[in-house]
């Protein structure tokens, strides 16, 4: 596996947002085999700080978030997109949020454009969830497809929850547009998806893991060829700060906080156990890194 210096691609999308410069896309590159894996930005989200804190006391978070710079109320998790060119396939994992959630993200089309990738060269799209930042990019502004020549892959766990008509009524007041523009966004590629379960191989060297509680049916993919891989993980560890230092402690952006956890505490210490590669959707430079132990706790390393 080898990883290659980061590669910054400036002068795209020079629009701005609430009167400032839109920020820099950069993208992440490593080969694997006969593979190149490469984290493609979408661009970033703007949060209030209580989404990811939730309940956790302020005298135990601030000083923690202090370490990294990270003061205020008000977050910018970025968005990495995880591309996968492998002979004749191009595989997305994840769609990006395209133009109808948030003014600082959707630049996924313009960021594939500058590498060199049109939206009809992928072949291949697979869902780690179902949540706007990670699904909503694959409709236009005309609700035409924006991969039209994919085939489509999700969980059958996480496809049975979002498609539930009784999800908007369950998932409570400020996630209820979530529900209701993933049962849109599903019924428009409901003729070209495919399902897949835990353990499964989705696509030739990589296998989907179960990593629920983020959402019900959130799935990480482990990308293998021979001795070397990396896992894609979505949102399964959502930050690069509280989420290693503290991976007990819920997180206020998991819909199964004591789900989450669970499923956090044990892929920390999987991937620092075996020194797996990983990228994570919302971590930071570009999101490929390793995990390494530090005393109780782990650290991100990334691979910049």
């Amino acid at each position: 596996m080898t990883p290659t210096r980061r590669q910054v691609l400036c002068g795209l999308g020079a629009t701005a947002i609430l009167g400032a410069p839109r920020m820099t896309f950069a993208a992440d590159r490593m080969t694997l085999g006969t593979a190149t894996i490469t984290t493609v930005s979408d661009g970033h989200l703007v949060l209030p700080k209580e989404f990811l804190l939730g309940n956790l006391p302020s005298d135990e978070t601030a000083p923690l978030l202090a370490k990294y710079g990270i003061t205020g109320d008000v977050m910018h998790p970025p968005c990495n997109v995880t591309l996968l060119q492998d002979g004749d396939r191009t595989v997305l994992f994840d769609a990006g949020s395209g133009n109808g959630f948030m003014p600082s993200a959707g630049d996924l089309v313009d960021t594939l454009d500058a590498l060199g990738v049109a939206p009809d060269d992928v072949t291949d799209l697979v869902f780690t969830h179902g949540h706007p930042d990670h699904l909503w990019g694959v409709l236009d502004d005309f609700d035409d497809l924006v991969f039209a020549n994919a085939s489509y892959m999700i969980g059958q766990r996480e496809w049975d929850y979002w498609t539930d008509p009784d999800t908007v009524n369950t998932i409570g007041e400020e996630r209820a547009s979530f529900a209701v523009g993933a049962a849109r966004r599903l019924a428009a590629i409901e003729d070209q998806v495919n399902f897949f379960k835990d353990g499964q191989e989705v696509l030739p060297g990589v296998m989907a893991h179960a990593t629920f509680g983020h959402t019900p049916g959130h799935m990480s993919f482990e990308i293998r060829q021979g001795s070397d891989a990396v896992m894609v993980i979505g949102d399964a560890i959502g930050n690069g700060h509280i989420a290693f230092e503290r991976p007990d402690w819920a997180s206020g952006s998991d819909q199964d906080a004591e789900g989450g956890i669970k499923t956090r505490k044990r892929l920390l210490d999987q991937l620092a156990q075996d020194k797996m590669a990983m990228i994570g959707f919302h971590l930071p430079d570009g999101g490929l890194g390793r995990v390494e132990r530090s005393g109780d706790s782990y650290r991100f390393v990334s691979e910049v």
